[in-house]
């Protein structure tokens, strides 16, 4: 495959390059994570138990199998949880019926992950102010986001924000919208929820190596954060408003985040031009058809690293200074390119290939299982930089710089 040509785009001529990046002047006290729970399926499988019933779907009978054990045994993913028992892939038949077993379970993951971080945060769906919605395993209208407001009782008023077409990266942009939002409105309490049922996208019939890739590596879930606005600090919810527009129940315990907790500091998008082709979706009648493309590796050696150095140089650090690694679990030839293009120690990405190993790459959802693990092993020393990031199809690709 070629790789594509990227043609960066330079600062206009009245906006200098020191002008034109120059980050904004930091607040006295940037959105805090107080919260962030996952939900996982109840149908787990060890990958050897996998490997024959996905070849039945994808292969004919009787094609070879050499592939397809290859690309499971290399793909670094030991367990995963499913959607559905393994035995009802079979009888799903059409799109129709794959996206509402996406609704279904849907809706059950993201009223467990969303209920769970507002438990962990001391709050109640009345107190959010912002709800933002990721998911690029399933559509519908109303969204589940919408759904899910009555059926766990957020306020009417609460401003939504449902995302599509982000894929992996959806994740890292999602915490760099809510960032956005609570820099704008330090008073307001907002929830990223993102619901990746990826098993049900596996194309029956289908023996492109795309989708035995996408069959071997990626798995289902849901995750929830909470984010509050830095005016919410030591604010006890108790008998006021729950968020900025002063609508809320207060019924919230109005807990204060853990010092553990970091704040997001700063956030990067990238478009990768001429890159289009390179990761997404062909939707047809059978719904969703992988596009993985084998060049991904190749942009992130070739142009990913300048970025993210770039980006830190803004705020007066260099890839050293960062202590913590929250690298979107993209698959083992992903990870060893992120490692090789910044120079990272043996060790860097650790979390990122644990949570490969035991739950498989569930799109959207990955970096925040991550960043639960790496909040309940260990929290980082106070004063530690974090850098969240991911990428996902435009090709793009999504900063989130964090300190504890």
């Amino acid at each position: 495959m070629r790789v594509p040509v990227l043609v960066e785009h330079a600062p206009s001529p009245s906006a200098p390059a020191s002008v034109a990046r120059r980050p904004p002047p930091p607040s006295a006290a940037g959105p805090r994570i107080a919260a962030v729970r996952c939900a996982l399926p109840p149908h787990r499988y060890a990958q050897h138990e996998l490997t024959g019933p996905i070849g039945d779907l994808c292969l004919s009978p009787g094609a070879d199998r050499a592939l397809l054990h290859r690309v499971h045994a290399s793909a670094g993913v030991r367990t995963r949880h499913l959607a559905l028992p393994i035995e009802r892939y079979a009888r799903l038949g059409d799109f129709g019926r794959s996206n509402g077993a996406w609704l279904e379970t849907g809706l059950e993951l993201g009223e467990e992950a969303l209920s769970g971080a507002l438990r962990e945060a001391g709050l109640t769906p009345a107190d959010v102010d912002l709800l933002v919605f990721a998911s690029i395993t399933g559509v519908s209208a109303p969204s589940l986001d919408a759904r899910l407001a009555g059926r766990m009782g957020l306020r009417p008023d609460v401003k939504r924000l449902p995302l599509f077409g982000l894929g992996c990266v959806a994740g890292a942009a999602g915490l760099a919208r809510v960032h956005d939002h609570l820099r704008g409105h330090p008073e307001d309490t907002a929830v990223l929820l993102t619901v990746e049922l990826c098993s049900l996208t596996l194309q029956r019939g289908d023996a492109s190596r795309a989708n035995l890739v996408a069959g071997a590596l990626f798995g289902d879930g849901a995750a929830a954060l909470v984010a509050r606005g830095g005016n919410t600090d030591g604010v006890n919810t108790d008998g006021g408003g729950g968020g900025g527009s002063g609508s809320g129940s207060g019924s919230g315990s109005g807990t204060v985040a853990p010092a553990s907790s970091p704040r997001v500091v700063a956030t990067r998008s990238h478009l990768y031009p001429g890159t289009e082709g390179l990761l997404g979706w062909e939707i047809g009648a059978a719904g969703f058809r992988v596009v993985i493309d084998a060049g991904v590796p190749d942009i992130v050696r070739g142009h990913f690293g300048r970025h993210l150095r770039a980006f830190l140089a803004e705020h007066e650090l260099t890839v050293d200074d960062i202590g913590t690694w929250i690298c979107h679990p993209g698959g083992p030839r992903i990870l060893s390119a992120v490692s090789e293009t910044l120079g990272l120690s043996e060790d860097a990405l650790d979390h990122s290939r644990r949570s490969l190993a035991a739950v498989g790459n569930m799109s959207s959802v990955s970096v925040l299982h991550i960043l639960e693990d790496v909040r309940a092993r260990r929290a980082p020393e106070p004063g530690t930089w974090g850098l969240l990031l991911a990428m996902g199809p435009g090709f793009c690709s999504e900063l989130v710089l964090l300190r504890w």
